[in-house]
């Protein structure tokens, strides 16, 4: 689904790509979610935003793996 992306990138938007992380705030939004989650005192509204969350960082990981792919292929060639 996202090897199309691939052939799309350019070199600064890929290497972004890569150093792409979540700002502290929502960083430890996430934390506090998932030790919450842990303990089991999630609200269904907690639940749902850590979901979201995770979701995102699923996206963010594959793009980063494409990002990743293109910036290798770019140098072997």
């Amino acid at each position: 689904m996202l090897r199309p992306l691939r052939r799309q990138l350019g070199r600064k938007l890929a290497a972004a790509l890569v150093r792409l992380e979540a700002d502290a705030e929502v960083q430890a939004r996430y934390d506090e979610l998932a030790d919450k989650n842990t303990e089991g005192t999630l609200t269904a509204a907690e639940r749902r935003e850590l979901e979201s969350l995770v979701r995102a960082n699923s996206i963010l990981s594959l793009l980063k793996v494409q990002a990743r792919a293109f910036l290798q292929q770019q140098k072997a060639a």
